[in-house]
């Protein structure tokens, strides 16, 4: 069964700068700009701005009609300025090699040359799978203030595509899918109005009840990052009355309450380098030299894949057949205690001495309840 992709052209409100446009406006001949100097701007305000990918298929179709259009019909046309009609068919000639000139007798562009269709985008079949990847990736962002401009910017890209593109085989939504376990709810006010503030630097106030509390306090904080983590999106800000730079998880926030008062984001604040050390979201002030030994079971397991930047593994015995030995460098050892128990009897703590106590612990618990 053949799957077929369809892409409509229709991409939306893109503004294309073409830095020849200069010069493709000094070769237009004295009778083309005279005709331009005479025709009186169209304010976009009129109307919808029609896309420009297919405003430009609007224009080529009045050339290839034999029409002879010029700036100032074109504009009252699409209800745009003349200036932007000029901007495509500056990119239309210089960047796209469409034959078009100016008929100074007919007052209007012409193609010099038969043109059979407007230029199309070109991709591959594999460019196409990407695209539809790319777009179950997007489902992970379902519930989200997100979702709706991530659709559109991606629409943007596919919906350039003029022809169906058939493939012989199977139906690509059941050849690829994605699974998230542990996603959380999300209050999309409360998301709208935190993003907001990140964005413009503004000081936010919200209701907060931390791990192991039963109430919520009142915050004040400079929010400098919002970051989804395993599932989980946090806000990293400056609570102003700790004076400490502060985590908070938003499903753990309420009633949030933006205010007029900018602050200035710290120029050396990267959230790579505060997550830099941990092993999640918790950034701690420490220095743990992690060793953790895997049985020939989980070592494949946790070889295949990248859990930080600083690990580094060695195979123990004739090529790794009796397991493997990881190595850490974390300021924090909350989350790396729940993953060391993740893997149960596949897994051992060769040291600190900390993190075997607090692994031990754990088991001890676990065994009681």
């Amino acid at each position: 069964m053949g799957f077929t992709l369809e892409y409509r052209l229709s991409m939306a409100r893109t503004k294309i700068r073409n830095p020849l446009a200069k010069s493709a406006r000094n070769r237009l001949s004295t009778e083309s700009r005279q005709s331009l100097s005479h025709q009186s701007p169209v304010s976009s305000s009129r109307g919808f701005s029609r896309p420009s990918l297919a405003r430009m298929q609007q224009l080529h179709q009045q050339i290839k009609e034999g029409k002879f259009p010029n700036c100032r019909k074109l504009a009252e046309m699409l209800e745009i300025s003349t200036k932007t009609v000029q901007r495509d068919i500056d990119f239309m000639r210089d960047r796209l090699n469409l034959p078009i000139e100016y008929d100074p007798l007919r007052f209007g562009f012409f193609y010099s040359k038969p043109v059979a269709n407007f230029p199309s985008i070109e991709v591959t079949e594999g460019e196409i799978i990407a695209l539809f990847v790319a777009q179950k990736v997007l489902d992970q962002y379902k519930g989200t203030p997100f979702e709706k401009p991530l659709h559109a910017a991606f629409h943007k890209i596919s919906d350039g595509l003029q022809e169906s593109i058939t493939f012989p085989w199977g139906d690509l939504d059941a050849s690829f899918s994605f699974r998230n376990l542990g996603t959380t709810e999300a209050d999309l006010v409360l998301f709208e109005n935190l993003s907001r503030s990140v964005l413009r630097s503004m000081e936010v106030g919200f209701e907060y009840k931390k791990l192991g509390s039963t109430r919520y306090e009142q915050r004040q904080v400079q929010p400098y990052h919002l970051a989804c983590i395993e599932n989980q999106w946090y806000l990293f800000a400056f609570d102003l009355e700790r004076q400490q730079l502060r985590t908070f998880a938003l499903p753990r926030m309420r009633d949030v309450r933006l205010t007029t008062t900018k602050f200035k984001r710290p120029a050396d604040f990267e959230i790579s380098k505060h997550l830099g050390s941990s092993f999640g979201v918790f950034s701690g002030k420490g220095h743990h030299r992690i060793r953790l030994q895997f049985d020939a079971f989980a070592a494949r397991l946790v070889s295949e894949r990248r859990w930080h930047a600083s690990q580094k593994i060695k195979p123990l015995g004739k090529d790794g057949s009796e397991g493997i030995e990881m190595t850490l460098e974390l300021s924090d050892l909350e989350e790396i205690t729940r993953w060391v128990l993740s893997w149960g009897g596949h897994a051992k703590v060769l040291a600190p001495k900390e993190l075997q106590t607090r692994v031990r612990n754990a088991a001890e618990l676990l065994l009681q309840g």
